[in-house]
């Protein structure tokens, strides 16, 4: 039987994070996972998400820019060669993580891990020791129950057709769905989001989102709101989606289904009661400092933990460095999410940093909203962007931001500065003080305070 000072469950970002960082400090570390490493960002998410869109950039600028010194005439997005252009990056991935964790001294594992006891795992039927374990497994598609559910592929699916159908149903309506069908409009195909809710990425801000779905429109993204599907069927030219609209039923025609409808946890197969580690639907129940509630050789990090916060990578990350270095040190660190953003890579882009307009209200602030339309500056008439938007919200008592919203091409850079303008309190008079280079979108910051 091996015995390690720890063991990690989850080789993505912060698995991997939290491994090399105890391995670099002397500790003998093992780290297992039954799929490829380099987690859902590298491999099925983030990354190569990106790569994909930069295909739908190319096709939406040109267009914007008809009439402007560009004929578009004929320009079109060879779906294969954009994903061999993908695979070009996620492909050599998994060997580079495990050449770096083992260079590191980090012992790395393939296969599925359980819990037999606090301290013990069984890994392919092999039985592991470990002081201490941390669980960094993410999170998978949330399982549905309406009939034909088993007709939908999931993000990872579709990030690996070979061939983009013509007629494409997203199902929910968060970062997944919108941020694929914008992609798959711009290649040509025919796209649909339904959501049951009457607000579709409820996590921004509410004008700015109507701006992007109106903006999508153009696209010919259809975006269908309290809408519930019913049902699911074959036909014979692909799948009829039954749906009820606001009381009305309908039907809708396509040949593919992609799940959009949140994620989860992915917890189930870890058998965590064997270890008597607390966990619910939103992870494991875990203290400020990542530590289990009931088990204290466990901690959990990412989409694992149930923190509450933001689920995304650079939040997994910061979250497996901490609990690292909460298991080295015996301390009782709490990760610090001030002014952390976050942004769906739609077309244009929207992002946001700190609190909503509402939040801000809600909590009694006297709060000063600083709203502009961005879409006739220089930055977005140079390229012919027609929607773009800020709303910048102050505490009037400090002259601190307490949210940042903003919807326009390059804003998911610009959200960054403001996000490090909350974390640092920095005041509207300190950021309008620095001089931007020129001309730059950077350069609007001044002009949207």
């Amino acid at each position: 039987m091996s015995t390690y000072d720890l063991i990690v469950i989850g080789a993505g970002m912060a698995g991997v994070a939290a491994a090399n960082k105890c391995a670099s400090q002397g500790w003998s570390v093992a780290i297992v996972d039954e799929l490829p490493y380099g987690g859902t960002c590298a491999l099925r998410g983030c990354d190569p998400k990106k790569i994909l869109r930069r295909g739908a950039e190319i096709i939406d600028s040109a267009r914007l820019m008809r009439g402007k010194g560009i004929d578009a005439n004929g320009l079109s997005m060879n779906w294969g060669d954009l994903m061999a252009h993908k695979h070009g990056f996620t492909d050599p991935v998994p060997a580079n993580m495990e050449k770096g964790l083992a260079g590191n001294g980090v012992h790395t594992l393939h296969g599925s891990a359980r819990f037999t006891g606090a301290n013990r795992l069984e890994i392919d039927g092999t039985s592991r020791d470990a002081a201490h374990v941390l669980i960094a497994t993410g999170a998978r598609p949330r399982p549905l129950d309406f009939p034909g559910h088993e007709h939908l592929v999931d993000s990872t699916d579709f990030m690996n057709l070979q061939v983009l159908p013509r007629r494409i149903v997203f199902v929910g309506g968060g970062f997944v769905s919108f941020e694929f069908a914008h992609i798959a409009a711009r290649a040509g195909s025919v796209t649909t989001i339904i959501d049951r809710g009457a607000r579709p990425l409820k996590g921004f801000d509410p004008d700015l989102v109507e701006l992007l779905i109106t903006r999508g429109t153009t696209a010919g993204i259809d975006v269908r709101r309290s809408t519930t599907i019913t049902g699911i069927s074959t036909s014979a030219t692909g799948f009829q989606v039954m749906v009820d609209r606001s009381g009305t039923p309908e039907t809708i025609e396509c040949d593919l289904i992609v799940h959009g409808a949140g994620r989860t946890p992915d917890l189930d197969r870890l058998d965590l009661d064997a270890a008597g580690v607390a966990w619910g639907e939103h992870g494991v129940h875990v203290a400020g400092h990542l530590q289990s509630t009931t088990n204290p050789a466990v901690y959990a990090a990412g989409d694992a933990a149930d923190t509450r916060a933001m689920a995304l990578t650079p939040v997994a990350v910061v979250e497996g460095k901490v609990a690292a270095a909460n298991m080295l040190k015996g301390a009782t660190t709490v990760p610090d999410y001030t002014g952390v953003p976050t942004a769906v890579f739609t077309i244009p882009e929207l992002a946001r940093v700190g609190l909503l307009e509402q939040e801000a209200r809600d909590r009694g602030l006297d709060v000063e909203v600083r709203y502009r339309d961005t879409s006739g500056w220089y930055s977005n008439y140079r390229i012919g962007e027609t929607t773009a938007a800020s709303k910048i919200l102050i505490d009037r008592a400090t002259d601190q931001i307490l949210g940042a919203h903003l919807l326009g091409p390059e804003y998911g850079e610009l959200i960054n500065t403001l996000g490090l303008a909350i974390k640092l309190n920095l005041t509207t008079r300190q950021l309008k003080s620095t001089t931007a280079a020129y001309p730059t979108a950077g350069s609007d910051l001044g002009s949207m305070l």
